[in-house]
C-alpha cells in the first residue's frame, strides 16, 4: 500500500507528466484489492474480475485528470469499480443472461475443492441483491466504513445501512438453515 505522500507524487507525475510508469506503480498498489472486490461481487468468477479490474484501471487513466483530491484515491478508484460492475451488470441483463450464469460457470470450472463452509457462504451471497452484496463486499471484505461506501455506491448513509442490515439478516437466516 502507498503511503498518502507517494500516491499524492505519483498521482501529480500521471496529471501533469502524463507518466504512464507512475500509473503503472498505482496499478500495482491497488491491484490486489480491486481485483478482490470484484471477486467478491461475481462470486470468484476469476476472468470477469480480471477484465473489470482492467476496465477498471483504464478509465482511471483515462479519467486521472478528473480526480479532483475531495475524496482519497482508493475511495475515487472504488468508484469507478463499483460504476464498471453495474454497466457490466446492465449489459449482461440486456443479452437476457440469466442470473445463474456466474453460478454455472464457477461450478464448470472445477472450483470443486472448496469447503462446504465456502460453499454455503457463495450460495447465501447469491441469494442477495447486487446492492446488497455490493455493500456487505465493500464493509466487511473491504473493511470500508459506512460514509466512504455512501461515496462509492452513490447511496445515501442510512440507505447502506439498511442494505448492510437486511443483508446481514439474511444472510444469518440462510446460514442458520444449514447448521
Amino acid at each position: 500500500m502507498l503511503s498518502r505522500v507517494e500516491e499524492l507524487k505519483l498521482l501529480a507525475r500521471c496529471v501533469l507528466g502524463d507518466s504512464r510508469d507512475a500509473f503503472g506503480q498505482i496499478v500495482e498498489a491497488y491491484r490486489s484489492d480491486i481485483t478482490r472486490f470484484f471477486l467478491n461481487l461475481t462470486m470468484g468468477d476469476d476472468a470477469l474480475s480480471d477484465d473489470l479490474a482492467q476496465e477498471t484501471f483504464i478509465k482511471a487513466y483515462l479519467g486521472i485528470r478528473g480526480f479532483r483530491g475531495l475524496s482519497k484515491f482508493r475511495t475515487w478508484l472504488y468508484r469507478i469499480a463499483y460504476n464498471e460492475y453495474y454497466t457490466y451488470l446492465r449489459k449482461r441483463h440486456e443479452e437476457h443472461l440469466g442470473d445463474d450464469v456466474i453460478a454455472d460457470n464457477l461450478l464448470a470450472d472445477g472450483h470443486g475443492a472448496m469447503s462446504d463452509a465456502q460453499i454455503d457462504v457463495r450460495t447465501a451471497m447469491q441469494s442477495l441483491s447486487e446492492q446488497q452484496r455490493a455493500v456487505v463486499t465493500l464493509f466487511y471484505i473491504e473493511d470500508l466504513p459506512i460514509r466512504k461506501i455512501s461515496d462509492i455506491t452513490g447511496m445515501p448513509q442510512g440507505t447502506v445501512k439498511s442494505h448492510l442490515s437486511r443483508a446481514k439478516a439474511k444472510l444469518a437466516q440462510l446460514l442458520e438453515k444449514d447448521v
